[in-house]
């Protein structure tokens, strides 16, 4: 795994210094529920910003090139779902490509790729509270001096509007790939421990009827990608973030 990211960081640190200055340069990483991804994401953000201080020592040691935005926090509202045709279904398959607001993510995405001028302001983008089971909307700060944005969810490659449409503003699409049987593995554990089933039987239901549904759907409907990266379980990257808060 270390060659893997070893070689996202280089190429990722190549086209940020090749990039205007009144640019960014976004990344979007994509998998099934429990491939991985948001361990890859944040592991290659946290790189990017060490190679960025040891390149810049003068600089304060707070500053940040790169910004790691989840999609936790475009998932509808509770709320939101309740107020569907069919709430009961909908809360059922949260995590699903419907329960997400994608149209806002967009808009975020949209504005990301705005040049950034001397009057630019900071951008927020949403968090999730796994406490409340709910989206904090403007929670996340993205600077005008973050300039390597690099996105996680499931549906960053997914051909299907608005997700298509966000995957083709950015510069690069990464995809994770795992082997579902992996990755019920790894949600079924992951899904007792915060709580989101009582038991692993429970877990493995929801695993079956709603996490692998879903990953069908990415990986049948996935775009043409710039890298693919093999999940493995190593020292190195252990995913233990939760990707899909309830």
């Amino acid at each position: 795994m270390e060659e893997q990211v070893d070689h996202l960081v280089k190429k990722t640190w190549e086209k940020y210094e090749k990039t205007p200055k009144s640019q960014r340069l976004l990344i979007g990483v994509s998998g099934i529920p429990g491939s991985g991804k948001t361990t890859l994401a944040s592991i290659v953000a946290k790189r990017i910003n060490e190679l960025y201080h040891d390149h810049a020592p003068g600089c304060s040691c707070g500053n940040a090139v790169a910004a790691f935005i989840p999609m936790d926090g475009y998932h509808l509202s509770r709320a939101q779902l309740d107020a569907m045709p069919d709430p009961v279904t909908a809360h059922a398959r949260r995590g699903a490509a419907f329960t997400f607001d994608g149209e806002s993510f967009l808009h975020l995405v949209k504005k990301l790729k705005e040049p950034l001028l001397p009057e630019s302001t900071t951008l927020y983008a949403p968090s999730f509270d796994h406490a409340v089971k709910d989206p904090v909307e403007d929670d996340i700060p993205i600077s005008p001096g973050m300039r390597v944005i690099v996105f996680e969810g499931n549906y960053l490659s997914l051909n299907k509007s608005p997700w298509k449409d966000a995957a083709a503003l950015m510069d690069e699409l990464w995809f994770v790939e795992v082997d579902f049987d992996k990755s019920r593995q790894r949600l079924v554990s992951r899904h007792v421990k915060a709580g989101i089933a009582r038991d692993e039987d429970e877990a493995n239901m929801r695993v079956t009827e709603n996490d692998h549904v879903n990953g069908e759907e990415i990986v049948e409907d996935r775009m043409d990608v710039d890298e693919v990266i093999i999940s493995k379980e190593d020292e190195l990257w252990k995913p233990e973030k939760q990707e899909f808060g309830k």
